[in-house]
């Protein structure tokens, strides 16, 4: 199970990730370790990842199935809009680059699942359970 965040500023534009290990741009986030609460995993990953802090309670967009990618997978995706910026990160090896993207410039690389996810907020898109 994990939990992911669409980062948005005061402008719209969302915080995309580049992995070290995996292809493509992604939403922040990651794996819920035992005995945290999805949202407790959210926070935890986006303070760890892109140095985000958030005091409020993120709305949750949805859970989606992540099958094709591992079996039994669910991500809970939450629209984070109040957060302040402790700062980010230096490249590692897990997030190589961390940047704030508009919307008529996401990166041709970015993953279908966040594509979609994209598309049903801001252009109306039906909601799709499959990542």
């Amino acid at each position: 199970m994990g939990a992911q965040g669409i980062i948005l500023d005061e402008d719209d534009q969302v915080l995309l990730v580049r992995h070290g290990y995996r292809p493509g741009w992604h939403f922040p986030g990651g794996g819920v370790e035992w005995g945290e609460t999805v949202e407790a995993a959210l926070r935890r990953e986006l303070l760890e990842e892109v140095g985000i802090k958030t005091e409020f309670s993120p709305e949750l967009h949805g859970v989606f199935l992540n099958f094709e990618n591992f079996p039994g997978d669910h991500i809970f995706v939450y629209l984070v809009r109040k957060w302040e910026l402790i700062g980010f990160p230096e490249p590692n090896n897990e997030i190589k680059e961390i940047r704030f993207f508009r919307r008529d410039e996401l990166p041709e690389t970015l993953v279908d699942g966040a594509r979609r996810r994209l598309r049903e907020i801001f252009d109306g898109d039906p909601i799709n359970e499959n990542w």
